[in-house]
């Protein structure tokens, strides 16, 4: 199974930046994709409160399909 989201560049301490939704093919920065998950479009994420930034995550299961990579 392919990977909803791939993440498409991070910062360098490792911080993801940039997504792509490989089902759409958008591209989403941090921001936007925080966003999109607020907004119930992508059920199998969450978002977590890091270091006093939003940061999208993939919601713990067996998938690996929505992990993000």
């Amino acid at each position: 199974m392919s990977k909803r989201i791939s993440v498409t560049s991070e910062s360098s301490s490792g911080r993801n930046l940039t997504f792509h939704d490989n089902l759409t093919g958008r591209n989403m920065n941090r921001k936007q994709f925080v966003r999109s998950i607020e907004l119930g479009r992508y059920p199998d994420y969450h978002i977590r409160n890091i270091n006093g930034i939003d940061t999208p995550c993939s919601n713990p299961d067996r998938s690996v399909g929505n992990n993000l990579g």
